[in-house]
This record gives structure tokens, sequence and C-alpha cells, in this order.
């Protein structure tokens, strides 16, 4: 092909539909003049720039579970949750196994991700992975214990959920209590590990669905926008409301700053 003799939207389409191309072509392509055409490489080598650097990242999220499979641990889970901060509505833990090596293109700790990324991604894990264990620890009980033994809580309540019990436990930051298998708590451990982020959109696209059905029942506190979290609405609701059988009483409900979910 003389690209030359091709229009700078047909080199365009070319592209898309040939992604990888012959030495000789991309030799052309660079020394052709035109600036269209020259934008059109740089585009292409900045979206390899980019995939390359995800496949990188992918890696580095899969090397705490690769390092205990290969000391012989075959169901890593990865435990997370969601729901730490909120002033209603329960807190959620998720426990995670996936299969060795699985890589799931675009995941990530569920905080960085848009809440369309999180719905798309929700069902590629719950498909792809051994299994998925649930932790639920409603207000009154998140009340009761204080909210760091209601996350322990919830923690060990997802690892038990599980219909395959695990040989390790990868951890965002806190150990399961009562747990009979080795474990590893990771600082941030959702930007570290792949099951810990699958976790952590489980945990945080189970708990959202959670506080939709709470605003159907509550409504007027807008549960389904700020998920339960002190926005600027919610504090002026509970002024005008009062709090519902939603709200966790322990917390301080004076008016603070804001928090996004």
């Amino acid at each position: 092909m003389d690209p030359s003799r091709l229009t700078v939207r047909e080199i365009e389409d070319y592209l898309k539909k040939h992604p990888e191309l012959t030495r000789e072509l991309f030799h052309a392509l660079t020394r052709d003049p035109r600036r269209g055409v020259q934008a059109l490489l740089k585009q292409r080598e900045q979206r390899r720039q980019k995939l390359r650097a995800e496949e990188e990242r992918l890696d580095r999220l899969l090397l705490y579970e690769e390092k205990y499979r290969r000391q012989g641990y075959a169901r890593v889970a990865g435990v997370d949750e969601a729901g730490r901060g909120p002033l209603a509505g329960p807190l959620v833990a998720a426990a995670v196994i996936l299969p060795a090596g699985l890589c799931i293109p675009g995941i990530d700790d569920s905080k960085k991700l848009s809440e369309k990324k999180r719905e798309e991604l929700y069902p590629k894990i719950a498909a792809s992975a051994l299994s998925v264990g649930i932790g639920v620890v409603e207000p009154p009980e998140i009340d009761a214990l204080n909210i760091y033994r209601a996350g322990l809580k919830a923690f060990a309540l997802a690892v038990r959920d599980l219909g395959a019990p695990p040989d390790f436990l990868l951890t965002d930051a806190y150990r399961v209590p009562g747990s009979p298998c080795p474990q590893l708590p990771l600082i941030r451990g959702d930007s570290l590990s792949m099951s810990i982020a699958a976790a952590s959109i489980v945990a945080k696209v189970t708990r959202d669905g959670m506080m939709a059905e709470l605003d159907r029942l509550y409504p007027g506190y807008g549960f389904g926008q700020n998920k339960g979290y002190p926005t600027r609405e919610h504090r002026e609701a509970l002024q005008r409301y009062g709090p519902c059988p939603a709200h966790r009483k322990s917390f301080d409900l004076s008016p603070r700053e804001e928090v996004l979910p």
C-alpha cells in the first residue's frame, strides 16, 4: 500500500482496522509530510503507550496472588469493604477468589472508578470468580460494636460466606478475625491486589444496591444519590426530618465538611 495515494481519512480508517503495521508501511507513514498523517501516528503511539501502561499495571496487581500460589496456596481470596464513612446504611464486605492468572481489564480500587465502570466490572467479576462471599453489618450492630469492630465482623462474615474455603487471604489493611488460614493485610490493598480490587468493587456495588432500596423505603434523604455519605443535601435532610431507622445513631450527625460517596 502506498499511503501517498490515500487521503488522511482513508489512512485513519486503515489504522483503525489494522493496528499492527508492517515495518515498510510504518516508515512510509513517518515520511509522509502531511500534518494529519503525523497526528494519526502520534495518536496511535499514545494509545499503544496507554495500553502498555495498563498491561503493566494489571501485571503488578497479580504479583501477590502469584507469589502465594507459587507457595502452594491455590485459593487466594481478596477481602475489602464499603460503607465505613457514611452516616446511614450497612457496612458491606466482600471476599473474592479469582482463578489463577485471570486478568480483568480496567479493574482497580473501586474508589477510583466511576459508578458506571463499577457496574460494568461487577458482572465480569461475578462470572469469572471461583467464589464470592458477602458480609453485611446493619446500623444497629454498627452502633453496638463501633465501626472498627463492625468492619472486622463484616470481613469475617464475607470469608465465611465463600463457597470454597480460601487457602490464603489478602485483605485491605485489617486482619480477618477467626480465620484459620494465613493472611496478609495490605495498606491500600485495593490498589495493590487484583483480588482485593475485585472485592472492593463487589462490596461497593452490593452496598449501592442496598442504598437504592433504602431510598425507596425512606425517601427524602437522597440515599440513592449520596449512598448515606454526609453530603450537604443529606445533612440538610437530617436537620429537616431527623434520622430514620437506616441511620447510624453512634455517628456525629452535626454539620461537617462535605464528603462525597
